[in-house]
Protein backbone atom coordinates (compact mmCIF):
# COMPACT_ATOMS: atom_id res chain seq x y z
CA UNK A 1 0.00 0.00 0.00
CA UNK A 2 1.30 3.61 -0.62
CA UNK A 3 2.41 5.73 1.65
CA UNK A 4 -0.39 8.14 1.36
CA UNK A 5 -3.13 5.34 3.07
CA UNK A 6 -0.84 3.79 5.59
CA UNK A 7 -1.33 4.52 8.97
CA UNK A 8 2.20 4.34 11.25
CA UNK A 9 1.02 1.78 13.57
CA UNK A 10 -0.43 -0.57 10.76
CA UNK A 11 1.60 -0.22 8.59
CA UNK A 12 5.00 -1.23 11.28
CA UNK A 13 3.29 -4.38 11.56
CA UNK A 14 3.64 -5.21 7.77
CA UNK A 15 7.20 -3.81 7.36
CA UNK A 16 9.78 -6.00 7.14
CA UNK A 17 12.22 -4.92 9.71
CA UNK A 18 8.94 -5.92 11.78
CA UNK A 19 9.11 -9.39 10.13
CA UNK A 20 12.51 -10.22 10.67
CA UNK A 21 11.76 -9.17 14.72
CA UNK A 22 8.82 -11.88 14.43
CA UNK A 23 11.04 -14.44 12.49
CA UNK A 24 13.58 -14.25 14.85
CA UNK A 25 10.79 -14.74 17.94
CA UNK A 26 9.54 -18.14 16.16
CA UNK A 27 12.87 -19.57 15.43
CA UNK A 28 14.05 -18.49 19.10
CA UNK A 29 11.13 -20.20 20.46
CA UNK A 30 12.45 -23.51 18.61
CA UNK A 31 15.31 -23.52 19.24
CA UNK A 32 14.60 -22.98 22.96
CA UNK A 33 12.47 -26.35 22.76
CA UNK A 34 15.08 -28.58 20.95
CA UNK A 35 17.29 -27.76 23.77
CA UNK A 36 14.72 -28.40 26.55
CA UNK A 37 14.53 -31.60 25.04
CA UNK A 38 17.87 -32.38 24.43
CA UNK A 39 18.05 -32.39 20.64
CA UNK A 40 20.74 -29.67 20.51
CA UNK A 41 23.43 -28.34 22.71
CA UNK A 42 21.86 -26.02 25.38
CA UNK A 43 24.63 -23.60 24.98
CA UNK A 44 23.30 -21.90 21.43
CA UNK A 45 20.00 -20.94 22.86
CA UNK A 46 21.19 -17.97 24.50
CA UNK A 47 23.36 -16.74 21.89
CA UNK A 48 20.77 -16.86 19.24
CA UNK A 49 18.23 -15.26 21.45
CA UNK A 50 20.70 -12.18 21.82
CA UNK A 51 21.32 -11.98 18.20
CA UNK A 52 19.74 -8.84 17.01
CA UNK A 53 17.13 -9.36 14.06
CA UNK A 54 18.91 -8.53 10.41
CA UNK A 55 17.93 -5.31 8.96
CA UNK A 56 16.04 -4.99 6.03
CA UNK A 57 19.55 -4.18 3.64
CA UNK A 58 21.53 -7.10 4.84
CA UNK A 59 18.84 -9.32 3.64
CA UNK A 60 17.87 -8.31 0.59
CA UNK A 61 21.50 -7.99 -0.07
CA UNK A 62 22.03 -11.75 0.51
CA UNK A 63 18.50 -12.35 -1.36
CA UNK A 64 19.56 -10.67 -4.57
CA UNK A 65 22.40 -13.94 -4.57
CA UNK A 66 20.48 -16.56 -3.29
CA UNK A 67 16.86 -15.65 -4.23
CA UNK A 68 15.64 -17.41 -1.70
CA UNK A 69 14.28 -15.65 1.42
CA UNK A 70 14.31 -17.42 4.39
CA UNK A 71 17.61 -18.85 3.02
CA UNK A 72 18.40 -14.87 3.05
CA UNK A 73 17.39 -14.00 6.73
CA UNK A 74 18.82 -17.27 8.13
CA UNK A 75 22.48 -15.92 6.69
CA UNK A 76 22.00 -12.42 7.75
CA UNK A 77 21.11 -13.77 10.83
CA UNK A 78 23.99 -15.71 11.67
CA UNK A 79 26.18 -12.75 10.75
CA UNK A 80 24.68 -11.27 14.14
CA UNK A 81 25.18 -14.07 16.13
CA UNK A 82 28.05 -14.56 18.42
CA UNK A 83 29.26 -17.57 18.29
CA UNK A 84 28.61 -17.88 15.21
CA UNK A 85 28.25 -21.23 15.06
CA UNK A 86 25.46 -20.64 17.30
CA UNK A 87 23.51 -20.53 14.44
CA UNK A 88 24.01 -23.71 13.04
CA UNK A 89 21.34 -25.24 14.89
CA UNK A 90 18.93 -22.27 13.88
CA UNK A 91 16.02 -23.70 11.94
CA UNK A 92 17.02 -26.97 13.15
CA UNK A 93 14.63 -29.60 11.45
CA UNK A 94 12.05 -26.53 10.09
CA UNK A 95 11.25 -25.95 6.36
CA UNK A 96 10.51 -22.04 4.99
CA UNK A 97 6.66 -22.12 5.33
CA UNK A 98 6.94 -23.50 9.61
CA UNK A 99 8.17 -19.93 9.86
CA UNK A 100 6.55 -18.23 7.45
CA UNK A 101 2.78 -19.30 8.02
CA UNK A 102 3.58 -18.82 12.21
CA UNK A 103 4.81 -15.46 11.77
CA UNK A 104 2.04 -14.58 9.33
CA UNK A 105 -0.29 -15.07 12.04
CA UNK A 106 1.19 -13.56 14.44
CA UNK A 107 1.28 -10.16 11.90
CA UNK A 108 -2.63 -10.93 11.02
CA UNK A 109 -3.51 -10.78 14.65
CA UNK A 110 -1.54 -7.46 15.37
CA UNK A 111 -3.71 -6.50 12.42
CA UNK A 112 -6.61 -7.58 13.67
CA UNK A 113 -6.23 -5.87 16.71
CA UNK A 114 -5.72 -2.70 15.83
CA UNK A 115 -8.66 -3.11 13.48
CA UNK A 116 -10.79 -4.27 16.32
CA UNK A 117 -9.66 -1.59 18.33
CA UNK A 118 -10.80 1.45 15.73
CA UNK A 119 -14.19 -0.93 14.84
CA UNK A 120 -14.74 0.00 18.27
CA UNK A 121 -14.26 3.46 18.09
CA UNK A 122 -16.57 3.88 14.82
CA UNK A 123 -19.64 1.81 16.72
CA UNK A 124 -19.41 4.06 19.80
CA UNK A 125 -19.54 7.83 17.58
CA UNK A 126 -22.09 5.58 14.92
CA UNK A 127 -24.46 4.57 17.96
CA UNK A 128 -23.86 8.26 20.01
CA UNK A 129 -24.61 10.04 16.11
CA UNK A 130 -28.04 7.75 15.74
CA UNK A 131 -29.03 8.70 19.49
CA UNK A 132 -28.63 11.95 19.33
CA UNK A 133 -30.73 12.40 15.94
CA UNK A 134 -33.72 9.72 17.22
CA UNK A 135 -36.12 12.80 16.82
CA UNK A 136 -34.48 14.26 13.64
CA UNK A 137 -37.45 13.62 11.30
CA UNK A 138 -36.24 13.34 7.27
CA UNK A 139 -37.93 11.27 4.22
CA UNK A 140 -37.10 8.02 3.94
CA UNK A 141 -36.41 6.96 0.42
CA UNK A 142 -36.32 4.15 -1.76
CA UNK A 143 -34.58 4.06 -5.03
CA UNK A 144 -33.77 7.68 -4.17
CA UNK A 145 -37.57 8.50 -4.41
CA UNK A 146 -39.54 10.00 -1.19
CA UNK A 147 -40.86 6.99 0.38
CA UNK A 148 -42.55 7.81 4.20
CA UNK A 149 -41.18 10.09 7.10
CA UNK A 150 -38.35 8.83 8.73
CA UNK A 151 -35.84 9.96 11.84
CA UNK A 152 -32.33 10.12 10.81
CA UNK A 153 -30.74 8.15 13.84
CA UNK A 154 -33.17 5.36 12.31
CA UNK A 155 -31.06 5.14 9.70
CA UNK A 156 -27.28 5.56 11.07
CA UNK A 157 -28.25 2.54 13.91
CA UNK A 158 -28.48 0.58 10.66
CA UNK A 159 -25.17 1.46 10.21
CA UNK A 160 -24.22 0.92 13.82
CA UNK A 161 -25.63 -2.43 14.07
CA UNK A 162 -23.95 -3.47 10.64
CA UNK A 163 -20.42 -2.00 11.68
CA UNK A 164 -21.18 -4.22 15.16
CA UNK A 165 -21.95 -7.02 13.37
CA UNK A 166 -18.75 -6.69 11.07
CA UNK A 167 -16.49 -6.07 14.07
CA UNK A 168 -17.71 -9.59 15.58
CA UNK A 169 -17.21 -11.16 12.18
CA UNK A 170 -13.83 -10.32 12.17
CA UNK A 171 -12.74 -10.86 15.81
CA UNK A 172 -13.91 -14.81 14.69
CA UNK A 173 -12.14 -14.65 11.79
CA UNK A 174 -9.24 -13.51 14.30
CA UNK A 175 -8.91 -17.38 15.60
CA UNK A 176 -9.17 -18.69 12.24
CA UNK A 177 -6.34 -17.17 11.26
CA UNK A 178 -4.02 -17.30 14.47
CA UNK A 179 -3.10 -20.90 13.44
CA UNK A 180 0.23 -21.99 13.52
CA UNK A 181 2.40 -25.09 12.31
CA UNK A 182 5.91 -26.47 12.86
CA UNK A 183 5.49 -29.76 10.93
CA UNK A 184 8.62 -29.51 8.51
CA UNK A 185 9.01 -30.43 5.38
CA UNK A 186 5.53 -32.33 4.02
CA UNK A 187 4.11 -31.57 7.15
CA UNK A 188 5.28 -35.17 8.67
CA UNK A 189 6.93 -34.02 11.32
CA UNK A 190 10.23 -36.07 9.63
CA UNK A 191 12.65 -34.00 11.45
CA UNK A 192 11.14 -32.46 14.25
CA UNK A 193 9.16 -33.78 17.44
CA UNK A 194 5.01 -32.21 17.31
CA UNK A 195 5.88 -31.22 20.71
CA UNK A 196 8.29 -28.31 19.71
CA UNK A 197 4.94 -27.38 17.33
CA UNK A 198 3.14 -26.79 20.73
CA UNK A 199 5.65 -25.24 22.78
CA UNK A 200 6.01 -22.54 20.18
CA UNK A 201 2.03 -22.59 19.88
CA UNK A 202 1.67 -21.85 23.53
CA UNK A 203 4.30 -18.97 23.65
CA UNK A 204 2.97 -17.00 20.94
CA UNK A 205 -0.62 -17.39 21.87
CA UNK A 206 -1.54 -19.73 18.85
CA UNK A 207 -3.34 -22.60 17.68
CA UNK A 208 -1.22 -25.41 15.80
CA UNK A 209 -2.77 -26.35 12.58
CA UNK A 210 -4.84 -28.98 13.37
CA UNK A 211 -3.15 -30.75 10.20
CA UNK A 212 -0.86 -29.03 8.04
CA UNK A 213 1.13 -30.30 4.76
CA UNK A 214 4.21 -28.09 4.75
CA UNK A 215 1.28 -24.95 4.57
CA UNK A 216 -1.51 -24.40 6.50
CA UNK A 217 -4.68 -24.58 3.90
CA UNK A 218 -5.67 -20.65 2.97
CA UNK A 219 -9.34 -20.49 4.26
CA UNK A 220 -8.72 -19.17 7.68
CA UNK A 221 -6.93 -16.73 5.58
CA UNK A 222 -9.58 -16.01 3.21
CA UNK A 223 -12.13 -16.00 5.79
CA UNK A 224 -10.37 -12.96 7.36
CA UNK A 225 -10.36 -11.40 3.98
CA UNK A 226 -13.61 -11.83 3.47
CA UNK A 227 -14.23 -10.13 6.85
CA UNK A 228 -11.71 -7.07 6.21
CA UNK A 229 -14.37 -6.68 2.68
CA UNK A 230 -17.86 -6.94 4.50
CA UNK A 231 -16.58 -4.33 6.79
CA UNK A 232 -14.76 -1.89 4.27
CA UNK A 233 -18.56 -2.37 2.78
CA UNK A 234 -20.28 -1.19 5.30
CA UNK A 235 -17.61 2.01 5.89
CA UNK A 236 -18.81 2.58 2.10
CA UNK A 237 -22.37 1.72 2.56
CA UNK A 238 -21.89 5.19 5.49
CA UNK A 239 -20.12 6.87 2.77
CA UNK A 240 -22.80 6.65 -0.11
CA UNK A 241 -25.61 8.03 1.94
CA UNK A 242 -23.36 10.87 3.19
CA UNK A 243 -22.45 11.35 -0.85
CA UNK A 244 -26.25 11.56 -1.53
CA UNK A 245 -27.28 13.67 1.61
CA UNK A 246 -24.08 16.54 0.33
CA UNK A 247 -25.82 16.65 -3.01
CA UNK A 248 -26.99 20.26 -3.69
CA UNK A 249 -30.50 19.35 -4.61
CA UNK A 250 -30.87 17.16 -1.27
CA UNK A 251 -28.37 19.07 0.99
CA UNK A 252 -29.14 17.48 4.34
CA UNK A 253 -25.52 16.96 5.14
CA UNK A 254 -21.84 17.49 4.98
CA UNK A 255 -18.68 16.41 5.31
CA UNK A 256 -16.73 18.41 7.82
CA UNK A 257 -14.62 21.24 5.79
CA UNK A 258 -11.93 22.60 7.29
CA UNK A 259 -10.79 26.36 7.14
CA UNK A 260 -8.33 26.84 4.45
CA UNK A 261 -9.95 23.66 2.71
CA UNK A 262 -10.53 23.63 -0.88
CA UNK A 263 -13.06 22.05 -2.94
CA UNK A 264 -12.15 22.70 -6.70
CA UNK A 265 -9.38 23.85 -8.11
CA UNK A 266 -11.88 25.90 -10.95
CA UNK A 267 -14.79 26.18 -8.91
CA UNK A 268 -14.25 28.06 -5.47
CA UNK A 269 -18.05 27.83 -4.27
CA UNK A 270 -17.62 23.65 -4.26
CA UNK A 271 -17.54 21.65 -1.16
CA UNK A 272 -17.75 18.05 -2.49
CA UNK A 273 -17.58 15.24 -0.42
CA UNK A 274 -14.10 13.96 -0.82
CA UNK A 275 -14.17 12.19 2.56
CA UNK A 276 -16.70 9.93 0.92
CA UNK A 277 -15.77 8.88 -2.38
CA UNK A 278 -12.27 8.28 -1.11
CA UNK A 279 -13.77 5.67 1.25
CA UNK A 280 -15.80 3.99 -2.08
CA UNK A 281 -12.49 3.61 -3.34
CA UNK A 282 -10.41 2.19 -1.11
CA UNK A 283 -13.47 -0.14 -0.46
CA UNK A 284 -12.58 -1.58 -3.79
CA UNK A 285 -8.89 -2.12 -3.31
CA UNK A 286 -10.20 -4.25 0.45
CA UNK A 287 -12.58 -6.12 -1.83
CA UNK A 288 -10.53 -7.09 -4.41
CA UNK A 289 -8.15 -9.00 -2.59
CA UNK A 290 -11.12 -11.50 -1.97
CA UNK A 291 -10.49 -13.91 -5.05
CA UNK A 292 -6.83 -13.94 -5.20
CA UNK A 293 -6.31 -15.06 -1.66
CA UNK A 294 -9.03 -17.70 -2.06
CA UNK A 295 -6.85 -19.11 -4.88
CA UNK A 296 -4.52 -19.52 -2.86
CA UNK A 297 -6.70 -22.46 -1.04
CA UNK A 298 -5.69 -24.79 -4.03
CA UNK A 299 -2.04 -25.76 -4.28
CA UNK A 300 -0.86 -28.46 -5.69
CA UNK A 301 0.10 -31.26 -3.66
CA UNK A 302 1.77 -30.53 -0.46
CA UNK A 303 2.58 -27.43 -1.32
CA UNK A 304 3.43 -24.83 -4.23
CA UNK A 305 4.28 -20.70 -3.74
CA UNK A 306 1.69 -19.55 -5.88
CA UNK A 307 -0.42 -17.92 -2.63
CA UNK A 308 3.10 -16.36 -1.31
CA UNK A 309 3.14 -13.75 -3.94
CA UNK A 310 -0.49 -12.73 -3.87
CA UNK A 311 -0.56 -12.75 -0.03
CA UNK A 312 2.65 -10.43 0.21
CA UNK A 313 0.18 -7.47 -1.56
CA UNK A 314 -3.10 -8.85 -0.39
CA UNK A 315 -2.92 -9.18 3.22
CA UNK A 316 -1.23 -5.86 3.61
CA UNK A 317 -3.06 -3.75 1.54
CA UNK A 318 -6.63 -5.31 2.80
CA UNK A 319 -5.31 -4.29 6.31
CA UNK A 320 -3.74 -0.96 5.59
CA UNK A 321 -6.87 0.31 3.52
CA UNK A 322 -9.42 -0.95 6.17
CA UNK A 323 -6.94 0.60 8.93
CA UNK A 324 -7.35 3.52 6.93
CA UNK A 325 -11.11 3.28 5.99
CA UNK A 326 -12.08 2.72 9.68
CA UNK A 327 -10.10 5.92 10.63
CA UNK A 328 -12.00 8.43 7.66
CA UNK A 329 -15.17 6.95 8.54
CA UNK A 330 -14.65 7.77 12.20
CA UNK A 331 -13.76 11.33 11.29
CA UNK A 332 -16.63 11.60 8.92
CA UNK A 333 -19.38 10.57 11.67
CA UNK A 334 -17.56 12.74 14.38
CA UNK A 335 -17.78 15.84 12.08
CA UNK A 336 -20.77 15.51 10.20
CA UNK A 337 -22.92 18.41 9.97
CA UNK A 338 -26.18 17.17 9.63
CA UNK A 339 -29.09 20.16 8.29
CA UNK A 340 -32.22 19.38 10.46
CA UNK A 341 -33.97 22.30 8.86
CA UNK A 342 -33.34 21.10 5.69
CA UNK A 343 -34.41 17.68 6.38
CA UNK A 344 -37.53 19.15 7.36
CA UNK A 345 -37.96 21.27 4.10
CA UNK A 346 -37.07 18.12 2.25
CA UNK A 347 -39.68 16.13 4.34
CA UNK A 348 -42.35 18.55 2.97
CA UNK A 349 -41.25 19.41 -0.77
CA UNK A 350 -43.80 16.93 -2.30
CA UNK A 351 -46.87 18.25 -0.91
CA UNK A 352 -47.91 15.35 1.04
CA UNK A 353 -47.20 12.12 -1.30
CA UNK A 354 -45.23 10.90 1.47
CA UNK A 355 -48.70 9.83 3.40
CA UNK A 356 -50.46 8.42 0.24
CA UNK A 357 -49.52 4.62 2.17
CA UNK A 358 -51.32 5.56 5.84
CA UNK A 359 -53.70 7.41 3.25
CA UNK A 360 -54.68 3.84 1.21
CA UNK A 361 -55.07 2.25 4.21
CA UNK A 362 -57.66 4.41 5.84
CA UNK A 363 -59.54 4.35 2.85
CA UNK A 364 -59.47 0.62 3.38
CA UNK A 365 -60.59 0.65 6.80
CA UNK A 366 -63.68 3.19 5.78
CA UNK A 367 -64.28 0.29 3.32
CA UNK A 368 -63.10 0.54 -0.03
CA UNK A 369 -61.55 -2.28 -1.87
CA UNK A 370 -58.06 -1.96 -1.96
CA UNK A 371 -56.91 -2.74 -5.47
CA UNK A 372 -60.21 -1.65 -7.09
CA UNK A 373 -60.84 1.42 -5.82
CA UNK A 374 -58.38 2.92 -2.50
CA UNK A 375 -55.55 2.40 -5.00
CA UNK A 376 -56.81 3.98 -7.96
CA UNK A 377 -58.07 6.68 -6.31
CA UNK A 378 -54.72 7.68 -4.59
CA UNK A 379 -52.85 6.51 -6.94
CA UNK A 380 -54.80 9.21 -9.40
CA UNK A 381 -54.47 12.29 -6.65
CA UNK A 382 -50.97 11.37 -6.46
CA UNK A 383 -50.17 11.62 -9.87
CA UNK A 384 -52.01 14.63 -10.39
CA UNK A 385 -49.59 16.48 -7.86
CA UNK A 386 -46.25 15.08 -9.00
CA UNK A 387 -47.61 16.56 -12.11
CA UNK A 388 -49.20 19.86 -11.06
CA UNK A 389 -48.01 20.66 -7.43
CA UNK A 390 -51.03 20.94 -6.14
CA UNK A 391 -51.48 19.94 -2.42
CA UNK A 392 -52.31 15.86 -2.06
CA UNK A 393 -54.55 17.10 0.27
CA UNK A 394 -56.68 19.21 -2.55
CA UNK A 395 -56.20 16.34 -5.21
CA UNK A 396 -57.00 13.74 -3.16
CA UNK A 397 -60.07 15.86 -1.68
CA UNK A 398 -61.45 16.22 -4.93
CA UNK A 399 -61.11 12.89 -6.34
CA UNK A 400 -62.95 11.00 -3.23
CA UNK A 401 -65.65 13.99 -3.97
CA UNK A 402 -65.80 12.69 -7.77
CA UNK A 403 -66.05 8.70 -6.13
CA UNK A 404 -68.77 9.90 -3.75
CA UNK A 405 -66.45 10.03 -0.38
CA UNK A 406 -66.51 12.55 1.90
CA UNK A 407 -63.10 12.25 3.86
CA UNK A 408 -62.53 12.62 7.39
CA UNK A 409 -60.30 16.13 7.74
CA UNK A 410 -59.35 15.70 11.58
CA UNK A 411 -58.69 12.34 11.01
CA UNK A 412 -56.78 12.53 7.68
CA UNK A 413 -54.43 15.23 10.05
CA UNK A 414 -54.03 12.78 12.48
CA UNK A 415 -52.69 9.72 10.08
CA UNK A 416 -50.46 12.42 8.00
CA UNK A 417 -48.37 13.60 10.97
CA UNK A 418 -44.95 13.10 10.49
CA UNK A 419 -44.01 11.95 14.25
CA UNK A 420 -46.90 9.18 14.26
CA UNK A 421 -44.88 7.28 11.20
CA UNK A 422 -41.80 6.59 13.48
CA UNK A 423 -43.74 5.90 16.78
CA UNK A 424 -42.66 2.30 17.17
CA UNK A 425 -39.28 2.78 16.79
CA UNK A 426 -38.37 3.25 20.63
CA UNK A 427 -37.43 -0.32 21.04
CA UNK A 428 -34.57 0.22 18.43
CA UNK A 429 -33.29 3.07 19.75
CA UNK A 430 -33.21 0.86 23.33
CA UNK A 431 -30.81 -1.52 21.39
CA UNK A 432 -28.95 1.05 20.11
CA UNK A 433 -28.48 2.05 23.45
CA UNK A 434 -26.88 -1.32 24.93
CA UNK A 435 -25.08 -1.28 22.12
CA UNK A 436 -21.36 -1.39 22.69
Amino acid sequence: MIERYTLPEMGRVWSDAHKYELWCQVEVLVVEAHAEAGTIPPEVVEPVRKAPPPTPEAVHAIEAVTQHDVIAFLSAWADNTEPREAARYVHFGMTSSDLLDTALALQLAEATDILLDKADTLVATLRDHALAHMATLRVGRTHGIHGEPDVWGHRVADFAFAMARSRDRLRRAREAVGVMAISGAVGTYSNIDPAVELHVARKLGLKPADVSTQVVMRDGISEWVSSLAIMATVCEAIALEVRHGQRTEVRELWEPFGKGQKGSSAMPHKKNPIISERLAGMARIVRAQIVPVLEGIPLWHERDISHSSTERIALPDASIALDYMLNLTNRLMSGLVVDEARMKANLESTGGLIYTSTVLLELVEAGMSRDDEAYPLVQKAAMETWETGTPFRETLRRHAAEAGLTLDEKRLDEVCRPERFVERLGPVFDRLAALS
